[in-house]
This record gives structure tokens, C-alpha cells and sequence, in this order.
């Protein structure tokens, strides 16, 4: 994978100027203009200067991440709950696809991963995937308002996710037979509307790798206890099935399941629709890859293990989404309380990265309210969190699914954001390259007929992520929606904004 992917860093080359100032202005001139000349390959690193040495003289400093702070922020987003879905992903697809399915995709993710730390480095003006969104596809306003939509959307959603969970999670440790579960919800949606509050991503890293380190706790006691317990929740003797596990999808295991069990797999990898943001607020943008590379290798061993583990001991038949509730007795209560940090930061960290997003739309870069404490800042800060966090609860009120859910954001979302946007960030960064380098304009074609043999694979492997994503989008949607229907038909399902316990 290293070999397919070579830095565009050299073409990064600062001119010899000391004039910091007009360098910067040149930059965001072209770039406004979607002029993709060398001037703004040129002029990105003083830019960049700029903006961190205008930010030290203000009180809330954006531009201040390292890359083991920003480490600790990816580390927050994939050691989450999600991973919990793998068990019963790898009970459709069998363990041998399964793991392959894992491989892949963890894979195909670093690698989208690194060509978007070298599009924002190149283009430190872009802070968030709408603006990235918009500069890929045409310079069309359009396109940022849409993409803008999908980006809120597929937060909200998470943050529903987690109010969801939260819910599940009370009902389950207090064995609830009389609180209304709409109450544990509110509860769940107000403390985490508390763990957004901070302003920078900065101050939220120290919590994220606490969210980290109390899930991989959970997720090492789930496959403890789904060894050690007699049987798995569920079990009962008089009617005992078998605990069997296979390597392959079982005989008659339709595409609906099978393309379910992928999406929850993909979803839970996908998160590069906030690499632009956390990228936006490093000191050093071109050493997110070395936070990314440090992740990737961690979640891909977290997830694999995880996933067969808990699957092999609790086996086809007595498998859930999270597997918690694959685990007896006091098991599930010890391994899901240790989740409970990660259900509160991640979708926390969600709304704070789209109220970041909403915030800097209201408020301009100079505006005194985006960069010192003043009482109109915070109320509008803490009102954008405020709203989010009302729609994310009435959301997972009216959509009361887990794995579903995940198959649902996955589709959606991740076809875009996880695949093929990236792909055209690749074609663009080519093409800029040559321009600069040949002083000529070339059509991708062309791009490609001149370019040496790994080039060309990569080429075609970015032209494949183009197609995965549209299959995700199409046939994805498609499998998802089927199997809701199916769910609500077989009565699987609890009813919106219902008072019945979901615990697990």
C-alpha cells in the first residue's frame, strides 16, 4: 500500500520570500478563484505559517493539534461501540470473509486516508469536507450546500446512534421495569451535549483517548467473558442450539444479510468525513499520516480479534448487535459499563465537529466572537450544540435499530465521503502535479498514458474505489432498506418514541 501512495510534499517547495504577508494573500486569491496553478502549491506552507502565527495572539487557539493529540481523536472515533457489530457481521459472512472483508477495507480506508492528509496540506485553506466537496467537483456552490446537507445528516445520525445506545445502556444496567426508556434517552442526549462543550479539538483529545482505552477495556472483557461463561445469553436448556461458528456464509444466507453484515463492517472504518476537520486545527497538517498510520494498525488488530473471538465462542445462533447482549448475566453489565465513556465523547465529538463546522460559517475568521471568550460566542456555541443534540434524540426515537442503523449512515454516507470523493482527490493532485512539473494541462487520459507502471495501478485501484462507492450508494441502499422493512414486518423492532425497555 506504502508503495502505491508517494507524497505530493515536494511539490509543496516554499519560494524564497520574506515577505510572509503577500505570499498568504496570493494564495487565498488563487484559491478562491479555483485557479489550480503552482502559485497556490507554492504559497500553502506560508499560509499556513500565517494562520498560526494570527492565532497565537488569540484566546482560543484552532491551529494547536500535534499529531499524538490528533492520534487521540481517531483513536475516540474507531475504538467505539461500533466494533461491538463485528461478531455478528462475521455470523453472516462466516469467519474466513469476514476477516478478509476487515482487511480490505481497513486498507482501502489508510489509503483514501493518506491521499486526503496530502490534499489538505496542499490546500490549507480547505477546513472541512464541504469546502473540499466544492473545490473537487467544479468550484460549484452547488455542490457545498450538498455536500453540507450529507455532512450534518451523517452526524446527526451518529450522535442518534449514541443517544440510542445510551438509552440501551441504562435500561440494561439498572434491569429497568419502570422508568420510561424516553427518560434514560433524554438523560443520555444531555450528558452529551455537556462533553461537547469544549471549543477545540485540542482540549477534547485528552478525553478521547480516555474514551479509547475504557472501550478496548470493554471490548478485551467481552472476549474474556464470551470464553469463560457457561453459555451465551439466550441459552436455554430445554432448547438448546448448537454453538457453532463457519468460515463461510451458510447455505441460503441472502444478499440482503451479507451486503447488512458488510455495511456495518465499512461504516465502522469510514471515518474520513473528519479528517479535513481534525487536519484543519493541526499545526502540522502533513503529520496526520503518521496519527493515521498509528491508528489504523491498532483498529484493524482491535477489530479482527474482536470480531472472531466473540463470534467463535457465542457462535451463529445466540449472536446480537452489540454483542453485549451475546454475554450472561453480570458479564454484560461489567463489559458495557466500560463503553459507556465512548458512547458519550464519540457522539460528543460528532456534534462538536459539525458545530465547529456551523460556527465558522456565522462567524468569520477575523470575528472577535470565533477568537476570544466573549458571552455571544459561547451562547451561539452552546446553542448549535443544543439544537444538534434535539434533533440527534428525536432521531433515535423515531429510528430505535442499531445494526440497521450503521447499514443505513453507511450507505448513504460512505459512498461519498468514504470512497469516491477521495478518488477524485487523487486525479486532481495528478493532474496538479504534471501541470506544475510540464508547465501543460492534461486531461486525466493523459495523465495516465504518461505515467510509470505503479502509477498506472494506482490509477486503476482509484478507479475501482469510484465503483465500490457507487455500489454501496445503489445496491447498498437497496439491501439496507429491505432488510428494515423486513425487520418491522417480523415485529423485531420497538415502536418510535415508545416507553418499553431496549435494553439488551
Amino acid at each position: 500500500m506504502t508503495g502505491f501512495v508517494r507524497s505530493y510534499d515536494e511539490d509543496l517547495a516554499v519560494p524564497q520570500t520574506n515577505d510572509l504577508e503577500k505570499a498568504s494573500l496570493d494564495f487565498e486569491a488563487t484559491s478562491k478563484e479555483n485557479e489550480y496553478d503552482s502559485s497556490e502549491y507554492d504559497n500553502a506552507e506560508l499560509f499556513l505559517q500565517k494562520e498560526v502565527e494570527e492565532e497565537a495572539h488569540h484566546d482560543i487557539n484552532y491551529r494547536n493539534c500535534s499529531w499524538q493529540k490528533t492520534a487521540g481523536l481517531l483513536f475516540s472515533e474507531y475504538i467505539c461501540l461500533a466494533i461491538m457489530s463485528f461478531p455478528w457481521s462475521y455470523s453472516v459472512l462466516g469467519l474466513g470473509l469476514g476477516l478478509i472483508v476487515t482487511v480490505i477495507v481497513a486498507l482501502l480506508v489508510l489509503y483514501t486516508g493518506l491521499i486526503i492528509s496530502d490534499y489538505c496540506a496542499a490546500y490549507p485553506h480547505l477546513t472541512n469536507v464541504c469546502d473540499i466537496g466544492q473545490h473537487l467537483f467544479w468550484g460549484k456552490r452547488w455542490v457545498w450546500y450538498l455536500t453540507a446537507i450529507c455532512f450534518l445528516l451523517n452526524n446527526t445520525l451518529i450522535q442518534s446512534l449514541h443517544v440510542l445506545v445510551g438509552a440501551k445502556y441504562f435500561n440494561t444496567i439498572s434491569d429497568n421495569k419502570t422508568i420510561c426508556s424516553i427518560v434514560f434517552g433524554v438523560i443520555s442526549a444531555i450528558i452529551c451535549f455537556l462533553f461537547s462543550l469544549p471549543r477545540t479539538f485540542s482540549h477534547m483529545s485528552s478525553v478521547g483517548y480516555f474514551s479509547a482505552a475504557t472501550m478496548f477495556i470493554a471490548v478485551v472483557l467481552s472476549m474474556i467473558f464470551a470464553g469463560i461463561q457457561n453459555h451465551p445469553n439466550g441459552w436455554k436448556e430445554a432448547t438448546d442450539l448448537p454453538i457453532h461458528y463457519t468460515a463461510w456464509p451458510e447455505k441460503g444466507t441472502t444478499y440482503v444479510s451479507i451486503m447488512s453484515a458488510v455495511l456495518n463492517i465499512v461504516y465502522t472504518f469510514v471515518g474520513q468525513i473528519t479528517y479535513p476537520s481534525f487536519i484543519s486545527q493541526m499545526k502540522q497538517p502533513k503529520e496526520f499520516k503518521k496519527a493515521l498510520w498509528a491508528v489504523t494498525i491498532c483498529e484493524l488488530i482491535v477489530f479482527a480479534l474482536a470480531g472472531s473471538i466473540v463470534y467463535v465462542y457465542v457462535g451463529n445462533n445466540y449472536i446480537t448487535a452489540p454483542a453485549f447482549g451475546s454475554l450472561s448475566g453480570n458479564y454484560k453489565k461489567i463489559a458495557f459499563s466500560f463503553a459507556l465513556p465512548t458512547i458519550i465523547f464519540l457522539g460528543a465529538l460528532y456534534s462538536n465537529v459539525s458545530s465547529q463546522f456551523l460556527f465558522q460559517e456565522i462567524f468569520s475568521k477575523e470575528s472577535v466572537h470565533r477568537n476570544q471568550h466573549t458571552v455571544k460566542g459561547w451562547l451561539v456555541w452552546g446553542g448549535l450544540n443544543a439544537i444538534l443534540w434535539v434533533f440527534a434524540f428525536v432521531i433515535a426515537e423515531v429510528i430505535p435499530f442499531f445494526s440497521d442503523l450503521l447499514s443505513l449512515m453507511s450507505s448513504l454516507f460512505d459512498c461519498s465521503f468514504g470512497f469516491f470523493f477521495w478518488a477524485r482527490a487523487f486525479f486532481k493532485l495528478k493532474k496538479l502535479h504534471y501541470k506544475k512539473t510540464e508547465k501543460v494541462d492534461l486531461t486525466t487520459w493523459e495523465v495516465f498514458s504518461r505515467s510509470s507502471f505503479l502509477t498506472k495501478v494506482e490509477f486503476i485501484l482509484n478507479y475501482i474505489i469510484v465503483i465500490i462507492g457507487f455500489y454501496i450508494l445503489g445496491p447498498g441502499l437497496y439491501a439496507t432498506i429491505q432488510s428494515i422493512v423486513w425487520s418491522y414486518q417480523d415485529s423485531l423492532y420497538g415502536k418510535p418514541f415508545s416507553c418499553a425497555s431496549n435494553g439488551l
